[in-house]
């Protein structure tokens, strides 16, 4: 019988700081690409006052092309022994905000389930400090709980979203994830409770400035709330956009929607495109190297990431990328794409294509590291098993082939590289397939299946491992 841990347990194994986090997810080796654009953005800085600016058809506001995603904010250790849970570095925060505001960074994204539900107190300590015109703040509304999902519930997580952000109006609202749970979650967590028509109340009050919803999941619902556009007037959706989705994203997925419909659907409207998982969660950077390398080929100084934001920011319907910035490194690099944009051509738009298209023969598994799925009730670290999993496939190190020179080097490698990156008490074999998370996960990835795979394919390397003991 597998032990159920409690939140505050699974929490305290999550408590690791983001420097030794970075540290344990490399997988089996280190990526040169960091080490060279490292190097390459401690000689650059980006220019003050270039930063490209998208106009909101509705307001006429300028608004950054490139947006601040607050899902991922660098922490600090708890040494407390009431608790492992990592703290927000505030002052870090506060730092990286005031050199993306100083830099025309002015749109700032985030949410009440972001940080473990701290994310929108430390923004709203950030952004307090500057005057209110120079931001445009973005929330949501993440009732995702059904115990969130009656009237007064929504109305005070909204009404707690304006507190903690120290702000008497929301310039960007969102229903979020709307299409997770398909129709019937959109009725119960916005239509019949009538949530959807006091949001529409407080805008005409003032208090919201721009209604909109972001979309994961059941295209039914995207279209059933683009076909109400007249009653609703959206001001603006956020969708998933980048160089993969674009085309391919039934590929990897039957049940995802490819981005250029989500996107043309919205052109038809002329309702503005907010993009999200323009790296998609980090796995159009940790790419193979032969793939860097054609990269590299047509643009050297460039980053691997800054060809997916050019590509994210080139289509005109496009008001903002987010982009979830830890580290300065990040905040830099991605200023130095847009300061100002370089769209990309058609010529640049053949090569991603090409790339999108040898990614996808790949079959790696689609996960985003968003954490939605989290926290597990039996403390599998969904996310970082993926991740590593991923990170190990795309450099040609998974131990597949038995007859490969390079096998018994390989699942060596992986064994010891999972056990560094993941504890062994939140590693696969620790999933019961209750499916708790699936329904959570914007990809719809059959998560307990794909978690029971790969326990298969870590004890069949194991089993190996023991007999070339036993035989030695």
């Amino acid at each position: 019988m597998k032990k159920k841990i409690s939140r505050r347990e699974f929490l305290g194994m999550l408590g690791i700081g983001t420097t030794t986090a970075a540290t344990v997810l490399t997988g089996c080796k280190n990526n040169k690409e960091d080490a060279l654009k490292d190097e390459y953005l401690n000689q650059v800085e980006p220019p003050v006052g270039k930063m490209t600016m998208r106009t909101n058809p509705k307001t006429g506001e300028k608004v950054s092309l490139l947006g601040y995603g607050m899902m991922r904010l660098p922490t600090i250790a708890n040494e407390s022994e009431d608790t492992n849970d990592d703290d927000i570095d505030q002052e870090q925060v506060n730092r990286l905000v005031d050199y993306a505001i100083e830099h025309g960074v002015n749109y700032f994204d985030t949410s009440p389930a972001y940080c473990r539900g701290l994310s929108e107190r430390s923004t709203g300590i950030a952004l307090a400090r500057h005057k209110r015109s120079e931001y445009f703040i973005a929330t949501k509304l993440s009732n995702f709980n059904e115990d969130t999902w009656d009237f007064k519930s929504s109305v005070q997580m909204y009404k707690n979203s304006m507190k903690e952000l120290q702000v008497d109006y929301i310039d960007y609202y969102l229903l979020h994830g709307v299409g997770m749970g398909g129709m019937d979650n959109l009725n119960s967590r916005y239509i019949d409770n009538g949530v959807l028509n006091f949001l529409l109340g407080e805008r005409r009050e003032g208090r919201i400035r721009n209604l909109g919803f972001s979309y994961h999941g059941d295209v039914e619902v995207f279209d059933y709330l683009l076909s109400m556009h007249d009653r609703f007037q959206w001001d603006f959706v956020q969708i998933e956009l980048n160089y993969l989705d674009w085309q391919h994203a039934k590929e990897i997925n039957p049940n995802n929607t490819n981005a250029d419909y989500l996107y043309a659907e919205l052109q038809k409207r002329h309702i503005p495109s907010v993009i999200m998982e323009p790296l998609l969660g980090g796995r159009l950077t940790n790419i193979p190297q032969y793939m860097i390398k054609e990269l590299k080929q047509h643009s050297p100084e460039a980053s691997v990431a800054s060809w997916a934001f050019r590509y994210a920011g080139t289509p005109e319907g496009v008001l903002t990328v987010l982009s979830g910035m830890t580290y300065m490194e990040h905040l830099k690099d991605n200023l130095l794409t847009y300061s100002p944009l370089k769209p990309t051509t058609p010529e640049e738009n053949k090569m991603l294509e090409h790339i999108a298209e040898q990614i996808v023969k790949m079959e790696t598994i689609p996960c985003n590291d968003c954490k939605y799925c989290m926290p597990c009730p039996y403390g599998v670290d969904i996310p970082g098993i993926f991740v590593h999993y991923n990170k190990c496939k795309n450099e040609g190190n998974l131990p597949v082939d038995v007859g490969s020179p390079e096998y018994r080097r390989h699942r060596r490698e992986y064994l010891i590289s999972l056990d560094r990156s993941v504890d062994k008490l939140r590693q696969p074999q620790h999933c019961i397939g209750c499916g708790q998370c699936e329904p959570h996960c914007p990809q719809r990835i059959r998560i307990p299946r794909e978690l029971q795979r790969i326990d298969d394919f870590i004890e069949n390397l194991k089993k190996q491992d023991l007999n070339s003991l036993s035989q030695s």
